[in-house]
């Protein structure tokens, strides 16, 4: 049987972690009001996956595979981790979006009179988009041999991305359902902040399997935004309710399952 195309593997994954989302928004039919102190630990937990996936997952092969160029060995990934931060910086200024638990006066992005609900939305797709890039790169240059990567660090990133998904699609149905929207509309809009992460994904693999070169700018590029959404959005709002040792404890315990992941599988 001949192996599977790296787009295909990148779409299985990224179709992974979209259903984990999609997991975590159906969670309204069974509750209407989400325990803010559990959601605050999930949050954390989010977070810590991420901060973790950016090192172990993405960070440092691409300090590896820069070894033996002309450049320093440490010019590849800065320019890409930079880049990766920049690129989600202009994107939260442009995009319209409201943080989780803010009044809607507080969106941001450029002015709109978008619906409070298509702006929560638009802030959890935000966190998705580094998070497909991430696997469809990580994907890629496991298809390519490159050494420092490995299919197997691919899928425990998957895997990682996908738990801390869970409380990312909660987080925005959740919300919705308790705005006293129906629970198939508040599902509806929960899932479909996910489905950025396949398009993502594909975007990635294809990038980097056509242009080789720029494989440690990628990797480190989808470090820099991941960290980025988790520095500007996913901490701030574990934090929020004042009570922070959950989110705080979430985080560890999502940073330790990401490294096990990684170390495991990769």
């Amino acid at each position: 049987m001949a192996p599977l195309s790296p787009v295909i593997q990148a779409l299985l994954a990224t179709g992974f972690t979209y259903l984990m989302t999609a997991t975590g928004a159906a969670s309204v039919f069974l509750f209407k009001k989400v325990n803010r102190r559990l959601l605050d630990l999930m949050l954390g937990f989010a977070g810590g996956v991420m901060i973790a996936a950016s090192f172990w997952s993405l960070l440092a092969p691409a300090i590896e595979m820069s070894r033996g160029r002309q450049l320093p060995m440490w010019f590849p990934p800065a320019v890409g981790f930079l880049m990766g931060a920049g690129f989600l910086f202009l994107l939260d200024r442009v995009l319209p979006h409201l943080h989780l638990f803010l009044p809607e006066e507080m969106a941001e992005g450029l002015k709109t009179h978008w619906r409070k609900t298509t702006l929560l939305v638009l802030a959890i797709t935000l966190h998705n988009i580094p998070e497909g890039l991430a696997v469809g790169v990580a994907i890629g240059a496991a298809s390519l041999n490159i050494p420092g990567t490995s299919t197997g660090a691919a899928i425990a990133l998957a895997i990682g991305l996908g738990l801390q998904n869970l409380p990312e699609g909660l987080a925005v149905s959740g919300p919705l359902r308790a705005a006293g929207l129906s629970r198939g509309r508040s599902f509806f809009l929960g899932q479909l902040s996910g489905l950025v992460e396949p398009v993502a994904g594909v975007l990635g693999v294809l990038a980097v399997t056509r242009m080789i070169s720029i494989l440690p700018y990628a990797l480190s590029f989808a470090a820099g935004a991941m960290i980025f959404v988790v520095v500007e959005e996913v901490i701030p709002e574990s934090q929020q309710s004042g009570k922070s040792d959950l989110a705080t404890i979430g985080l560890i315990l999502g940073f330790l399952l990401m490294m096990i992941l990684d170390v495991a599988l990769g």
